[in-house]
């Protein structure tokens, strides 16, 4: 029996059933739906607050582009960022879903292709 429990991959099993066994028991459900709504919302304003950082740490390169591909660059990442908050509080499936991954596969084309252009060098 002491093998069983050395071993990292079991015991961490063990761990996750002895928590979802104290959720059953004790009906936590509700409880765990409000958890993983704010993790939800605290992942999204990581993304936001990363955003701003590579955005503060980079801005006087920004600020020597033009203001076409400023315009482009900043309203991708604008719209990217309120495509992940509309898939995280809406959960899309299906149709919605292929929408969110175009919308974002967009956006991450218009910021690389505006990178590039505004650091060719020619």
């Amino acid at each position: 029996m002491r093998r069983i429990y050395e071993n990292r991959t079991v015991r961490g099993l063990a761990i996750v059933a002895l928590i979802a066994a104290v959720v059953v028991v004790l009906s936590l459900e509700p409880v765990l739906a409000v958890t993983g709504g704010l993790l939800r919302i605290a992942f999204f304003l990581a993304i936001a607050f990363f955003l701003f950082l590579v955005w503060r740490e980079r801005r006087g390169d920004l600020e020597a582009w033009s203001d076409r591909s400023r315009r482009v660059f900043y309203t991708a990442i604008a719209l990217a960022v309120v495509d992940i908050g509309a898939a995280i509080g809406l959960s899309p499936m299906g149709a919605d879903a292929i929408a969110f991954f175009a919308v974002l596969g967009l956006c991450a084309w218009a910021v690389v292709r505006t990178w590039r252009t505004e650091h060719t060098y020619t």
